[in-house]
């Protein structure tokens, strides 16, 4: 066999209880529409790179364009993005707006992340 190919079921036997219970538990569509809009937001190189500096410090569009190496134009377009999907925000400091992640449940999701990919 492939390793690619995914191993079937050789009897074509439901087991009606348990896909009830999973059916009962499952989101509804718009939920999971969210869900999924949320998950492309982190399909993005300059988002994730942008996440994991807040992840690490928190930081004005200036350092952050620093840090990455970018311009500024392309950090607050990104920003944008990334506070529509409420994962982060900033806050005004004198003339600055400093950007953090939202809260840690993004924290948690980077953190995660990165544990998972490198198990793998």
């Amino acid at each position: 066999m492939n390793i690619d190919e995914v191993e079937c079921c050789e009897v074509k036997d439901t087991h009606e209880e348990l896909v009830k219970a999973v059916h009962d538990k499952m989101p509804s569509e718009d939920k999971l529409y969210d869900l999924a809009e949320l998950f492309k937001v982190f399909g993005d190189l300059t988002r994730i790179r942008i996440l994991y500096v807040l992840f690490e410090s928190e930081l004005c569009v200036c350092d952050l364009a620093s840090t990455l190496d970018m311009n500024q134009s392309a950090i607050s377009h990104q920003l944008k993005v990334l506070k529509q999907a409420k994962l982060v925000k900033g806050r005004r400091e004198g003339k600055s707006v400093i950007y953090s992640l939202s809260d840690d449940h993004v924290r948690t999701m980077i953190a995660q992340g990165m544990e998972h990919i490198e198990e793998m």
